[in-house]
C-alpha cells in the first residue's frame, strides 16, 4: 500500500493524506508547513488554488465519482 492516499470526496475536493509534496508548474515546491493532510480544489472556484477553501459549497459543485478500473495505458511506441 502507498504512503499517500487520495480520496475523491462526494461533491467536494480531492483529499490527500500521507507523505507527499506538491509543486507548481515550474517545479517549485509549495511549503505545506508539515501538513500530512490537505484538500485540493476540484470545482475551480477556490480563491486559494490549488487548495480547497470550501467554495464548492457556494458554487453547488456536484460530483460523485465511483472507483473503477481504468483501461491499460496506450503504448508509447
Amino acid at each position: 500500500m502507498s504512503d499517500t492516499t487520495i480520496q475523491v470526496t462526494v461533491n467536494g475536493p480531492l483529499r490527500v493524506t500521507g507523505t507527499f509534496g506538491i509543486c507548481d508548474g515550474t517545479g517549485a515546491a509549495f511549503d505545506l508547513a508539515g501538513r500530512t493532510t490537505i484538500s485540493l480544489c476540484r470545482c475551480g472556484h477556490s480563491a486559494n488554488k490549488p487548495f480547497c477553501d470550501g467554495a464548492h459549497n457556494m458554487a453547488a459543485f456536484k460530483s460523485d465519482e465511483k472507483a473503477r478500473v481504468l483501461p491499460p495505458p496506450k503504448s508509447k511506441i
